[in-house]
């Protein structure tokens, strides 16, 4: 498993001869990386804001879309495939786990800011389980990964570093 990191959550995983492209936003976007989001076989996206989605971009790229009907309802120009929690993508030799996340909550979130439905994935090619949470707090899950990816800060949206 090849994993290549951008700006924010987004990430491009590399594995089994697939390309899975997660939470392509908007945060520190540059043009350059229009190139090799193109060359994914799949994308995955965990929530409606738009560091995780890149909207305009992503309206014109002819590659399957997976992410949640809030997604959906708050993009209404893209057509995504519609997931939930415990739904299981087969892509071939992988498997896509989609599993349960808890956005935080600040009062910078209101009037539609707000996350209902937000997602993480666990992707497994046989060899290697990559959990990514997508911006989640902690919760009690029993889920089994070797690699995670997760954003770390202090303001209640994610999961605190503890020093």
């Amino acid at each position: 498993m090849k994993i290549k990191k951008y700006p924010q959550s987004c990430l491009m995983i590399e594995t089994n001869n697939k390309r899975i492209l997660v939470d392509a936003g908007s945060l520190k976007y540059q043009d350059r990386f229009l190139n090799e989001w193109k060359t994914a076989d799949i994308i995955l996206i965990t929530h409606k804001h738009e560091d995780h989605i890149k909207s305009d971009v992503l309206k014109d790229i002819n590659i399957p879309i997976y992410s949640t009907q809030e997604v959906q309802d708050t993009y209404p120009d893209i057509k995504f495939n519609i997931v939930k929690e415990n739904d299981i993508l087969d892509f071939d030799d992988v498997k896509i786990e989609v599993v349960k996340a808890i956005h935080g909550y600040n009062p910078l979130l209101k009037n539609g800011g707000q996350v209902f439905e937000n997602v993480g994935y666990i992707i497994d090619d046989g060899e290697h389980r990559l959990y990514t949470t997508s911006d989640t707090i902690c919760f009690n899950n029993d889920y089994k990964a070797d690699i995670v990816a997760l954003p770390v800060t202090a303001c209640g949206l994610t999961i605190k570093y503890w020093v």
